[in-house]
């Protein structure tokens, strides 16, 4: 039996007065799916998360949200949670004064038990400890952990998240998306906007990518790899001068002399440039010369670097 789609939307278009924030769009999130949407500021991220999370209603175009269609009145859908240009929370209060509240505003909903649930949320999102302690002196990133429990209190079967990683030290950030990752292991479909690559590489199964409120690209990351396109790459071997002799042999590879300084001040790395089947055909020489490739990066990711390329096509257009 085919599951139901947590988001399917047609045509979705939304306007502002004579901007268009939205210009038809499309968007199918199955549940138990990371999906990450990308795009410069104004793209219509934003837009488009309120309206999955029921802050507006879309002009044009068919939206259901876990099997119902979308109707015209201002109301989060049933099994939606989430929070849209960070998270709305009392500073007077404690983290878990904040979350007690919020469970007696939603005490209508049989699933919520007030005191287990505020302190289940507090543990998944790290907050335990700092649960007595009032949030206007919690750090950005603290507040973002706290605006995720208020989001867990529901039991999404949806969660729509903006930059929920923003200010987020490195511990903090692997901390949540291994709680993002065990809720799309257990059936919740996941829409989320960052701007960091590496969250939405280390997260996402596929990404929308969104420029002047158009769809510029839509499906897996891995599509976005094998794309023609060329790409950068650092490059550390064993014996840097017999690589370059390679490379410049190497069909479809060229060496990048400057390249933002990467390259700069280590004379052992070299920078080339190819696409990815240009890249495995170099690799293969190496190791036929008997050349060990102890490092071998995009400079910049492969989803960056789409990014990049189809928001400035995008734009140019």
């Amino acid at each position: 039996m085919e599951l139901t789609a947590a988001v399917r939307g047609h045509g979705i278009t939304k306007c502002f007065g004579d901007v268009v924030a939205l210009d038809r769009i499309d968007l199918n999130v199955p549940p138990g799916q990371i999906h990450g949407l990308v795009g410069p500021n104004g793209a219509g991220k934003t837009t488009l998360l309120g309206l999955l999370l029921g802050l507006a209603v879309a002009d044009e175009g068919r939206l259901e949200i876990l099997g119902t269609p979308v109707g015209r009145a201002l109301a989060t859908p049933e099994g939606v949670a989430g929070f849209v240009d960070g998270p709305g929370l009392y500073p007077a209060l404690t983290a878990r004064q904040n979350l007690a509240a919020l469970a007696r505003l939603r005490r209508r909903d049989a699933r919520i038990a007030e005191h287990d649930d505020v302190a289940s949320a507090l543990d998944q999102v790290g907050l335990t400890d700092v649960a007595d302690d009032k949030v206007r002196g919690f750090s950005l990133g603290m507040r973002q952990r706290l605006g995720l429990a208020a989001a867990l209190l529901a039991k999404p079967r949806l969660l729509v998240l903006d930059e929920p990683s923003n200010g987020l030290d490195p511990a903090g950030k692997k901390h949540i998306r291994g709680v993002l990752s065990r809720l799309a292991a257990d059936g919740t479909a996941v829409v989320l906007s960052s701007h960091r690559m590496d969250d939405l590489e280390a997260l996402c199964s596929e990404v929308t990518i969104l420029a002047a409120g158009r769809v510029v690209f839509c499906g897996p990351l891995s599509k976005l790899s094998a794309e023609n396109r060329d790409l950068d790459y650092r490059l550390r071997t064993s014996d840097p001068q017999a690589s370059r002799a390679v490379a410049l042999e190497s069909p479809g590879v060229r060496i990048v002399e400057s390249c933002d300084a990467v390259n700069r001040h280590d004379a052992e790395v070299l920078v080339v440039r190819a696409q990815v089947p240009a890249m495995d055909e170099l690799v293969a020489r190496l190791v036929r010369a008997d050349i060990a490739v102890r490092e071998l990066a995009p400079v910049v990711s492969p989803l960056e670097a789409a990014f990049l390329a189809l928001t400035e096509q995008e734009e140019a257009a």
